[in-house]
C-alpha cells in the first residue's frame, strides 16, 4: 500500500482497501492519490480502528503487536499507547480528534486483538506543512465513522494540545507520561467558577495547596486571598509572603455576628426551648445596637446590621426584660443567656472575640488586613483557626466567609476587588447532613459556592472526604483537581461531579502515586494527569508525618518536657 513514504494519506484519497493487523483483525487505509507535501504521520503509529461510535463514548480495536512493539520507543507518550488513560488520535476532514482510553478487554473473535472504550476530548486543526496539531479546543463538532483509523498520539501531539494558550495561567507541574510539557492551570477560568483540591491524607494535598496559592501570588502579586486554616499548617509556608493571622492577633469584634451566629454562640437550650431564647436574644440585641451612637442617623436597624454595642449593655438589657412583670416567658431563657455570655466573657480562651477591647469601631481596619486591602506585597492571609476553642470554631470561620460575601455585594459600583476564599477541611464546614450546630457556616457557604461568582468570591474547597460535603457543593466547582482518594465511597463521589469527557482519567485515582494529580474542568483545556512540581523547603505547610522508627529511638528531658506542656495546657497557651 502506498503511504506516501512515512505520511499519513491525504484528505483527497479515492479508493479504500482493508490492511491486515496482526491477529486477523483490520484496519481501513486509503490509497491517496500524489500530493504536493506529504503529512508526517507515519504508518507505525497506526494502531487499530473505530468499530462503535456512540456520542462522548466510543469504542475501538486495537492491535496488541504494534502496541507492544511502541511500548519500547523513547517517546513517552509511545511507550504507553494504547494504555487505560493515554490519549489517541483519529482524522476526520482535516481535523485531528483526540481521545482518551477508559477500559480495555481482549476481544472475542481473534488473538492480539483489544476493544477499548474511549471518551472524546476534543479536536485540532493540522497544519498543512508539518502535519503538527494545533488550535485545539474542547467538543467535538465531527464524529469519526467506524472504520476510521486510530493512530498513538505522540509527545509532540501532546506539547500541542496541552500548550498553554495566551490566557493567564500558572504552571503547577508535568503533563504524565511527558518529561518536558508542562501543566498549567488557568487562573481566571480556575477561580471564576470555584476550584476543589482532594485527597486523602498523606497524598501531598497541603503541599499541592500551597505549590496552587504560591504560583497565583506570584501571577498577582496585588491579589486577595483569604485562607482558612484549621491545623495550623499553611503559616510555615507563607510566612515571607502572606500576613499570618491567629487567636493572638485576630482581633475579631464580636458585634460583626449577624443574628444567626449569635444564636449558635450565646443560645444553648435545644428543641422547643431554643425558638423561645432566640426571640428573646434578637429582642435584646437589637436594643443594644440600638444604643451606639452610630444608629442614630439610621433608620433601618436590625439585629443583623454590623454596629458595636457592649456586652455589659445587652446583659443589663437581659436584666431589665428578666424584671418586666410583661413578659410573655418566664425567667429561665433571660437566665440561660445572661449565664452564657459572662461565662465566655470571663473565659481567657475567647478574649481573641470576646474582649473588653474589641468594641470600637474597628469594621474597616478588620476588612482592610484581612482581605489583604491594599496587599502591600503579602496578597494572602492565613487564618490559623487551631486555637480557637472548637465550640465556636464553625461561628468565626461563618463570620470570615459572611464578610467575605456581604463585603463583595457592597461594594458593588467601587472599583473591583475579587476575593478568592480558600477551606482547609471543608467537609468540617459544609456537612453532608443539614441538622445540628454549625449551619451558620454551612448556609453562607453553600451561597457563596452558588452565587459568588457574580460578585466576585471564588472558593477553593479542600477536602479528604469528599463525600461528606454536602451534596450539590461540589458540583459548583468548575475545576476538581483530584490527587489519590483510597476510600471507595468518596471517588464514587467524584466521579459523579466529574464531566462525562474524563471518565476514563477518572478511573486512574486510586493509582496515583504521590504528588500526582487529575485536573478537569475550566481550568484546564482537556482533562490532564500532572505531576506536580517540588515546592521549595521553606514553602512548604507544617504538615510532615512523623516518623515513628526514627523518633521512637530518641529518650531524654522527658520529664522537662510534661512540666512544660502542663504549664502551657493549664494556661490555655501555646
Amino acid at each position: 500500500m502506498d503511504m506516501q513514504g512515512s505520511g499519513f494519506p491525504a484528505a483527497d484519497s479515492t479508493a479504500v482497501q482493508h490492511v491486515r493487523l496482526a491477529g486477523g483483525g483490520t484496519v481501513a487505509a486509503s490509497a491517496a492519490a500524489p500530493a504536493p507535501v506529504a503529512a508526517p504521520h507515519r504508518d507505525d503509529l497506526l494502531i487499530g480502528e473505530v468499530i462503535d461510535i456512540a456520542g462522548s463514548a466510543s469504542r475501538i480495536l486495537l492491535d496488541a503487536t504494534t502496541l507492544a512493539k511502541l511500548a519500547n520507543s523513547p517517546d513517552p507518550a509511545l511507550a504507553m499507547a494504547g494504555q487505560v488513560g493515554a490519549q489517541v488520535k483519529v482524522r476526520v476532514g482535516n481535523v485531528w480528534l483526540l481521545a482518551s482510553i477508559r477500559d480495555q478487554q481482549l476481544h472475542d473473535g481473534g488473538q492480539g486483538l483489544i476493544v477499548a472504550s474511549i471518551d472524546f476530548l476534543g479536536e485540532g486543526d493540522e497544519e498543512k506543512i508539518t502535519g503538527r496539531i494545533h488550535n485545539f479546543r474542547r467538543g467535538v463538532t465531527r464524529y469519526p465513522i467506524p472504520g476510521s483509523q486510530v493512530y498513538a498520539a505522540t509527545n509532540a501531539d501532546l506539547k500541542q494540545i496541552y500548550a498553554a494558550d495566551e490566557r493567564a495561567h500558572v504552571e503547577i507541574g508535568t503533563v504524565y507520561p511527558t518529561r518536558d510539557i508542562r501543566g498549567s492551570l488557568y487562573v481566571d477560568a480556575m477561580l471564576g467558577k470555584h476550584f476543589a483540591l482532594l485527597g486523602s491524607t498523606g497524598t501531598g494535598k497541603s503541599t499541592s495547596a500551597a505549590l496552587i496559592l504560591h504560583r497565583i501570588c506570584e501571577l498577582a502579586p496585588q491579589g486577595h486571598i483569604v485562607m482558612v486554616d484549621p491545623h495550623g499548617e499553611y503559616s510555615a509556608a507563607f510566612k515571607g509572603t502572606g500576613a499570618l493571622f491567629d487567636v493572638d492577633n485576630l482581633a475579631m469584634p464580636y458585634w460583626l455576628m449577624n443574628f444567626e451566629e449569635h444564636c449558635e454562640v450565646f443560645v444553648t437550650s435545644e428543641g422547643r426551648d431554643r425558638q423561645g431564647d432566640c426571640d428573646v436574644l434578637a429582642k435584646c440585641l437589637l436594643q443594644a445596637r440600638m444604643k451606639n451612637r452610630l444608629a442614630e442617623g439610621m433608620t433601618k436597624i436590625t439585629v443583623d446590621s454590623p454596629i458595636p454595642y457592649l456586652l455589659s449593655d445587652l446583659l443589663s438589657i437581659l436584666t431589665n426584660e428578666m424584671g418586666k412583670l410583661d413578659k410573655a416567658t418566664s425567667s429561665a431563657p433571660f437566665m440561660r443567656i445572661k449565664g452564657k455570655i459572662e461565662e465566655m466573657r470571663a473565659d481567657p480562651r475567647y478574649n481573641f472575640m470576646f474582649s473588653g477591647m474589641l468594641v470600637a469601631d474597628t469594621m474597616a481596619n478588620f476588612i482592610g488586613k484581612i482581605f489583604r486591602l491594599p496587599s502591600d506585597g503579602r496578597p494572602i492571609s492565613i487564618i490559623d483557626v487551631s486555637g480557637v476553642p472548637s465550640d465556636i470554631t464553625g461561628v468565626v470561620v461563618a463570620v470570615l466567609s459572611r464578610l467575605t460575601f456581604d463585603y463583595a455585594i457592597w461594594s458593588r459600583g467601587e472599583p473591583q476587588r475579587p476575593i478568592l476564599l480558600v477551606c482547609e477541611e471543608a467537609h468540617r464546614y459544609i456537612p453532608a447532613k443539614d441538622v445540628g450546630q454549625g449551619q451558620a457556616v454551612r448556609k453562607i457557604l453553600e451561597r457563596i459556592a452558588k452565587e459568588g461568582r457574580k460578585y466576585g468570591v471564588s472558593l477553593g474547597l479542600i477536602t479528604q472526604r469528599p463525600s461528606d460535603l454536602a451534596e450539590g457543593v461540589l458540583s459548583q466547582c468548575g475545576t476538581i483537581i483530584s490527587m489519590r482518594l483510597n476510600n471507595e465511597r468518596d471517588q464514587h463521589f467524584v466521579k459523579a461531579a466529574m464531566p462525562e469527557g474524563s471518565r476514563g482519567f477518572i478511573d486512574s485515582i486510586p493509582a496515583l502515586r504521590n504528588r500526582e494529580c487529575i485536573v478537569c474542568g475550566e481550568g484546564v483545556s482537556i482533562p490532564i494527569r500532572i505531576h506536580l512540581d517540588t515546592l521549595e523547603e521553606d514553602k512548604r505547610p507544617a504538615s510532615g508525618d512523623p516518623l515513628f522508627s526514627k523518633l521512637w529511638r530518641e529518650t531524654g528531658g522527658e520529664a522537662e518536657m510534661v512540666e512544660r506542656i502542663v504549664k502551657r495546657w493549664r494556661s490555655q497557651g501555646r
